[in-house]
């Protein structure tokens, strides 16, 4: 499924998008290593034993950017001209190994560029859910759109 140029958007439009991912312990570790995080929460199984959460929790750029991941298809997928920005990140609730994720985008705003007559400018608020429906991560992410071409 790609994306709907922006023309075809409607705020409060809400896409469920198909694709569900299971978090594995490499995804965490080359995760943590790629960005330099040396967070023995998220590196060191017995260090996170002895915090509230008993166990290693995922870091959370990775859940950030798995959101984000899991939104392309429905949102930007070839419609994209550039991300302008992401807001309001929050994770209300811990991600951890074997955690099956998934998300939806609500379209909340929609204007046209004033620049550029071919783009608009779409906010979609990304929910990412886990396998108990607990949200883990939401956050507004702003884009540059295509417009539907001309026929």
């Amino acid at each position: 499924m790609t994306a709907r140029f922006f023309d075809e958007l409607r705020i409060g439009d809400i896409i469920v998008h198909p694709v569900r991912r299971t978090v594995t312990e490499t995804d965490n570790l080359l995760w943590s290593a790629m960005t330099h995080n040396p967070q023995p929460l998220h590196l060191d199984a017995e260090a996170a034993k002895a915090t509230e959460f008993g166990r290693i929790l995922v870091n959370s750029t990775f859940t950030l950017s798995l959101m984000v991941g899991l939104s392309v298809e429905g949102t930007t997928m070839g419609c994209l001209i550039a991300n302008l920005g992401f807001d309001r990140i929050v994770l209300p609730a811990p991600v951890f190994i074997g955690d099956t994720l998934r998300c939806e985008s609500e379209v909340t705003a929609l204007r046209k560029s004033k620049s550029r007559p071919n783009a608009g400018i779409a906010t979609w608020e990304h929910r990412l859910s886990n396998q108990r429906d607990e949200i883990v991560c939401k956050g507004l992410r702003t884009a540059l759109l295509l417009r539907e071409p001309a026929a």
